[in-house]
């Protein structure tokens, strides 16, 4: 679900309290491993990480004045989810079997999809693992992969 909130304060302000809870700790989570070539606000309905144009003028592909998207977190309607594209940009997988690997000693059940990480409480998430994916993701490391990816398809 798409929110139209204009600023993550609003955004957590609109989420029913169990969930707001919930994303609340994962997004600081985030941002105590978030890189400082990222910023933070409100990007495809959701809060979003992303490289801001004045580190990466480019943006993103799909639409160049989007700055290039990282991560995002969302409250979906049966689901939260944390979006970690970085997961997803090595041609080997190298990132993704790295995530499983760590994320297996918690003995949590991992649902993770093609580009999210699905949760229903926050019991359900491993933070040390996400915040280590983030933090494992600094931005000149993610746009090298992503520049390398674009012309991969090329």
């Amino acid at each position: 679900m798409q929110s139209s909130a204009r600023t993550v304060e609003e955004y957590l302000a609109g989420l029913a309290e169990d969930r707001r809870a919930a994303i609340a700790a994962v997004r600081q989570t985030i941002l105590d491993n978030l890189d400082s070539g990222y910023a933070e606000g409100m990007s495809y309905g959701m809060i979003g990480y992303f490289v801001p144009h004045a580190i990466f003028p480019a943006g993103y592909h799909c639409n160049p004045r989007d700055p290039l998207p990282f991560a995002g977190l969302a409250s979906q309607k049966n689901h939260m989810a944390v979006y970690l594209m970085g997961l997803y940009l090595d041609a080997e997988g190298a990132e993704q079997e790295w995530f499983r690997q760590r994320w297996a000693p918690s003995g949590k059940r991992l649902d993770l999809g093609k580009s999210c990480l699905r949760f229903k409480r926050l019991a359900d998430v491993d933070l040390p693992t996400i915040g280590e994916a983030v933090r494992r993701m600094p931005a000149d490391r993610y746009i090298a992969l992503y520049e390398a990816g674009r012309r991969g398809r090329k």
